[in-house]
């Protein structure tokens, strides 16, 4: 389906520069792009494909704008966000292919009497539902899902396939969960006597907040004692470990395969970055970024883009680092002797 500049700019805001009648059917980029895209400019180092670039029309930001944007052929909006904006007209674009689904359950799904599903929901092939769980209206649980007993799920929400939401276990509205996520497992709790692994029952949930978003293969494990909370806004993507008793707050966003250990806590609009570690029973404050790959070992109680990790290196370079790195005690020592040594000389003397 085509749309006009002009609708985009009713819808989303922006300034229009150029035919507000130049209709397009989608997104590309910048060097790929045909006159029938729309593209955008937010990496500083692609203007010079602005010149180059053949689609038909061009979101941008004011700076880029004036830098570069009467070396674009097509018409422009300038958005004070483009990335935003490609982000809410991208999802009008899909809007257009999207099916919307049956509402009703699938003859094969399995549903406890004793559940609630809204009329407007819409449960797939195999799916199971639990005694005393509940589906909010407008919701949409793919195939070979599980909601286990007590389990609640809101408004809106739309489970992909295979997606396991466990015993009592609580999503607010407009939650998505992509295929593999398993929500409310036993977290990893055991206590050792005399060498021994005793089990420590699991007896939280995990409460999930309204308009979050979880990754493929993501796994968010249910408190031990309290709950396991991820608060609204949250994006997770895909393999993530969230361990037991941990605190999400609002609008923060790990990238892939980020572990956070246990009765860890984030504050708001905090960032993480993929493959992080975060150690258990810390506590990371509002805003605060945390770049991939590092791995978090103390409380972070000040805002700020924090890193630790050593720069990749060639491996002959990082093992004498590493022989560097050994030294470092034994060094610190002789330098503290030298110290004392010279502090013990007299003017004269030194």
């Amino acid at each position: 389906m085509l749309i006009s500049l002009a609708e985009l700019v009713d819808r989303f805001g922006g300034q229009l520069i150029g035919n507000g009648e130049t209709k397009v059917a989608g997104f590309a980029p910048l060097d790929n792009a045909d006159s029938s895209h729309i593209t955008f400019l937010t990496n500083p180092r692609l203007r010079n494909e602005v010149k180059r670039s053949q689609a038909g029309a061009l979101i941008i930001s004011p700076k880029d704008n004036q830098l570069v944007g009467d070396l674009f052929k097509g018409s422009r909006i300038v958005a004070k966000n483009p990335y935003a904006y490609f982000a809410h007209a991208a999802q009008l674009f899909e809007s257009f292919k999207t099916i919307p689904p049956v509402q009703g359950i699938h003859p094969s799904a399995v549903i406890d009497p004793s559940a609630k599903v809204a009329p407007t929901a819409s449960i797939g092939p195999f799916v199971t539902i639990e005694a005393e769980a509940e589906i909010g209206e407008n919701c949409v649980i793919e195939a070979g899902c599980f909601i286990g007993r007590k389990a609640k799920v809101g408004a809106g929400c739309r489970f992909f396939p295979r997606v396991i939401f466990l015993n009592e276990c609580e999503i607010g509205e407009r939650g998505v969960l992509r295929p593999g996520a398993v929500i409310g497992c036993e977290g990893f709790g055991f206590a050792n006597e005399d060498g021994v692994w005793v089990k420590i029952p699991q007896t939280g949930r995990v409460i999930i907040g309204n308009d979050v978003q979880i990754g493929a293969n993501t796994t968010i494990d249910r408190g031990a004692l309290s709950d396991t909370i991820i608060e609204n806004g949250v994006k997770l993507d895909n393999q993530i470990q969230i361990g037991h008793n941990c605190h999400v707050g609002e609008n923060s966003a790990m990238a892939g395969c980020v572990g956070v250990a246990g009765s860890a806590i984030f504050g708001k609009n905090c960032t993480v970055g993929g493959a992080a570690m975060i150690g258990g029973h810390l506590t990371i404050a509002d805003r605060t970024h945390i770049t991939a790959s590092s791995v978090v070992q103390s409380s972070v109680t000040e805002p700020g883009v924090y890193s630790g990790f050593y720069p990749l290196a060639k491996h002959q370079e990082w093992e004498k680092t590493a022989v560097l790195v050994r030294k470092l005690g034994t060094m610190r020592d002789r330098i503290r002797e030298l110290e004392k040594t010279v502090n013990a000389l007299t003017k004269t003397e030194k």
